[in-house]
């Protein structure tokens, strides 16, 4: 009897884990471009498993077994976009804490910012936080320099060298810039958005860092993270958007879903941010 109770114990526990571990993964993929492809996968894989072993096929289910172990392997290789951002985020510091880092610069940056859009100047600036970009930096040219809005506005003025690739920002200092940033690799994409946009896509999908990105054709400032794309943003919501991403993150509420409540300037919008706000100092 003792050794049925132990074994259903173990059994629970087993369950038990298998359910948050697949929890967790689903959670992690949804809204990405392998949710769909996971979650149709496993659903055929199942039917199959189950399907053979209720018609006693044994040839079809050992082979449908022998399969899916490489199936697995393959879904590794062509979703590793994704789980190199998972790797990257749990090798971020305080992963499992809400504490986050204040940024002052916003104000130098928006300055900067509008100055290129009302000049209609592509831009193209990330902004660093707890993942390290030293491997992009190294694309580009050294700086070291304070966030300064004319010296970031002049990095891309036309026919200047490196006003063609990103600056990277981190903290009150311009750390490079002329950086070649990784491409959105994301079928769905629209193919309205041009080399920026997609970089600025593809920086947030491996690192925690935020894009800024300035149109040259029509001087649309936009804003990535987390390989989301918030685009259309004048000089008010864009403050409020980047001091919504790079403030300090609650346990309750995600730095984007926060943003995009900042950017609701309806009443119900209004008074969502309030409470998130309320949320945020009494956590503090």
């Amino acid at each position: 009897m003792a050794w049925v109770s132990q074994l259903t114990l173990g059994t629970f526990v087993e369950v038990l884990v298998l359910t948050c571990v697949f929890y967790y993964i689903f959670l992690f993929f949804r809204g990405t471009r392998s949710a769909q492809v996971l979650t149709g996968l496993v659903l055929v894989i199942m039917a199959f498993i189950g399907l053979t072993s209720w018609f006693n096929l044994d040839q079809l289910n050992w082979l449908l077994r022998y399969v899916s172990v490489y199936l697995a392997v393959a879904f590794l290789i062509i979703f590793h976009p994704e789980i190199r951002r998972a790797l990257a985020e749990l090798g971020k510091q305080n992963v499992f804490s809400s504490t986050g880092a204040t940024y002052g610069g916003v104000d130098h940056i928006v300055r900067a910012v509008s100055t290129l859009s009302d000049r209609r100047i592509g831009a193209l600036i990330a902004i660093q936080q707890k993942i390290g970009t030293r491997a992009i930096q190294e694309t580009g040219i050294k700086i070291d320099a304070p966030v300064v809005p004319e010296l970031l506005a002049s990095l891309f003025f036309p026919h200047t060298p490196l006003h063609d690739g990103g600056v990277i920002i981190k903290g009150n200092r311009i750390l490079a810039a002329g950086c070649v940033l990784p491409l959105s690799q994301k079928p769905e994409m629209s193919r309205r958005l041009g080399t920026r946009h997609r970089a600025a896509i593809g920086m947030t999908e491996e690192t925690d860092a935020v894009v800024v990105v300035v149109s040259e054709e029509t001087g649309t400032v936009s804003v990535s993270y987390g390989g989301h794309l918030s685009r259309g943003l004048d000089e008010d919501r864009l403050r409020r958007f980047l001091t919504s991403l790079l403030q300090r993150e609650t346990r309750s509420t995600s730095a984007w879903d926060r943003a995009r409540a900042q950017l609701d300037l309806t009443p119900e919008g209004i008074a969502k941010s309030e409470d998130m706000a309320h949320e945020e100092n009494a956590g503090a």
